[in-house]
């Protein structure tokens, strides 16, 4: 059978670097960390103090209080997300068949901070279980698909992935397959989260999984950097509209690029480390390549999983070149986690709009805080150090790892009629 074409046709982004889409884009190619002292809580505490958090977002400036407070702030990212997206597809809703239009989201954990809340109160508490009835509506991953559908009235396929930091590329790559195979002619997809809450960050800490650098947060989240010492946790989201092709040229959407493939794999390793070899990250990237029906060569531009962690960033580097062997020199490589940390589940999601901007612009956005050099990292490597670099750029891979061993890459194109 005949796959039909995929096409973006809207983004969003809330970011700890920009509120907007375009806001976002901004930090990146200015080389903006989004890192500082946390504000949620007071962290003197902890191990790590500091985060990416978003920054000046009133949340009843996109939704009523009293629909707010029914909502965890993952969910409310993603709701804002959603809709910045929807607006930019430029969609005649009364045309539109909401029949055929579905919301796949991505979130790692969901409702951290609604969980964390309801179990300190009862903890404070004279024993007696007095829950709010929003608790579990709150907490559950699924429920930000649920409401953006609800806002908008789509009915087709609704549904949330979890699989950690590789779970919004499993919503593409899932929302990809929908339309491709005539199912649906657009879904909503992307992802959120909102893990900077004592429970995010007292966790990650236990796992020795964040960076500790509170002299100097700004600069604490170096991939590649031979100092690395952890990631640094993030939060907010984005959300991309896929629409079949011919949809939306019938409609005259303005059309970014082309989706043209995805892959996944897993490592079968070990539950929170990767494999020593990449071989997850490079069996992800092949399947990506193949059903993309297109030689590596073609790739101009990575987005790599690069968290900043001493293990994960030189696992990717030697899957990319066993992939790409000389090629693999030819192109820009570059972890946007350097500016905007880690947004856990919401990352593949804020990464593929970075991608997408990055062939829209013909620029790369950098691998900010790089001090030192890496000796596990092949200096011939354009690793687009500190300082974004313009390039022609046609296609792009950006790839999401997760705790569980979970792998998802996924390949966008400049639009070919």
């Amino acid at each position: 059978m005949s796959f039909k074409r995929v096409v973006v046709t809207g983004i969003g982004a809330l970011t700890p670097i920009g509120n907007t889409a375009q806001a976002f884009w901004n930090g990146l190619v200015n080389g903006v960390s989004g890192c500082d002292t946390i504000t949620r809580f007071d962290p003197e505490k902890f191990k790590t103090k500091f985060a990416c958090e978003v920054k000046n977002f009133d949340v009843t400036q996109y939704i009523p209080r009293q629909e707010a407070r029914k909502m965890d702030w993952f969910a409310q990212y993603g709701v804002v997300v959603a809709d910045e997206a929807i607006k930019d597809a430029g969609f005649d809703l009364e045309k539109l068949n909401h029949n055929k239009v579905g919301v796949i989201w991505g979130s790692g954990i969901g409702g951290l901070k609604t969980f964390e809340d309801e179990m300190v109160a009862f903890g404070k508490g004279d024993g007696l279980p007095r829950m709010n009835p929003f608790f579990i509506p709150k907490m559950i991953a699924d429920s930000v698909s649920g409401v953006i559908s609800i806002r908008h009235g789509f009915r087709g396929p609704n549904y949330v992935t979890v699989s950690a930091c590789s779970s919004t590329n499993n919503a593409i790559i899932d929302a990809f397959n929908y339309i491709r195979l005539g199912r649906i002619v657009a879904c909503v997809t992307g992802g959120s989260e909102a893990a900077v809450t004592q429970a995010g960050v007292g966790g990650f800490n236990a796992l020795r999984a964040l960076s500790e650098r509170n002299d100097d947060p700004k600069t604490a989240s170096r991939p590649y950097d031979k100092d690395r010492d952890g990631f640094v946790l993030g939060e907010g989201g984005a959300s991309i509209i896929l629409e079949e092709y011919e949809h939306a040229k019938a409609r005259g959407a303005k059309i970014y690029c082309e989706l043209i493939g995805g892959g996944m794999s897993s490592d079968a390793y070990h539950i929170t480390a990767p494999h020593p070899d990449g071989y997850g990250a490079f069996l992800s990237m092949e399947d990506a390549l193949d059903d993309a029906g297109i030689d590596p060569t073609e790739i101009d531009y990575i987005n790599t999983h690069g968290t900043s962690t001493p293990l994960g960033d030189p696992q990717e580097l030697k899957a990319i070149e066993k992939i790409f062997g000389e090629h693999t020199f030819n192109m820009n490589i570059s972890s946007t986690k350097s500016m905007t940390g880690h947004l856990l589940g919401a990352a593949g999601a804020v990464e593929a709009v970075a991608c997408i901007l990055a062939m829209e612009n013909q620029i790369a956005p950098p691998t900010i805080n790089f001090f030192t050099p890496d000796d596990d990292v092949n200096p011939r490597i354009n690793l687009t150090l500190n300082k974004a670099q313009p390039r022609s750029i046609r296609t792009v891979l950006s790839n999401g790892f997760g705790f569980g061993g979970h792998n998802a890459s996924i390949i966008f194109r400049k639009i070919e009629e």
